[in-house]
């Protein structure tokens, strides 16, 4: 296993409380398209010209899609792979749904949801494929992001009126 991930998780059993955090991002207008910060990361998101938007950045869409691989690729290769074990030379993945805009512009009762999301994972290592498939049911029960979809919790959502006020929540 991977020292940093040994040490790191020999410290979280000896202090379960270190291991608590509270994500967030924030985001604000800037330029006409959303600009997203979360400590010193920034980046921007967009809706096609279509929907108003102004095509400059990817779609909250393209995001929630691209948290999903995101957290396939890196955590099975950063995270799982050492933890187990199991050497991987290459991983890659890739998220479809479909969509249909007329239900973000109200349009004929057609629902605004993503739907049929699927995800493609593929994993190129030299170990046995009953490792390769532990890999794949333990990134299963424990990717973060993967289990926010397929197990959909309630969301907390609020209004906050005046300027610039939902930003500093």
């Amino acid at each position: 296993m991977n020292m940093v991930i040994q040490a790191t998780a020999e410290r979280f059993a000896q202090d379960p409380a270190a291991a608590q955090s509270s994500p967030s991002v924030n985001a604000r207008l800037v330029d006409g398209r959303a600009e997203l910060t979360a400590g010193q990361q920034t980046w921007y998101a967009d809706l096609p010209l279509s929907l108003g938007g102004t095509n400059g950045a990817p779609s909250p869409t393209a995001y929630l899609l691209g948290a999903l691989v995101g957290c396939a690729v890196a955590f099975l290769h950063d995270t799982l792979g050492p933890q187990l074990g199991i050497r991987i030379d290459d991983v890659g993945a890739v998220a479809r749904c479909r969509t249909d805009a007329r239900g973000l512009l109200g349009l004929d009762s057609v629902a605004p949801d993503l739907a049929d999301i699927e995800l493609e994972i593929w994993i190129a290592s030299p170990d046995p494929e009953d490792r390769i498939q532990e890999l794949y049911r333990t990134w299963l029960e424990r990717c973060p992001i993967y289990l926010a979809l397929a197990k959909p919790m309630p969301i907390s959502a609020r209004l906050l009126t005046g300027a610039r006020q939902a930003a500093t929540v």
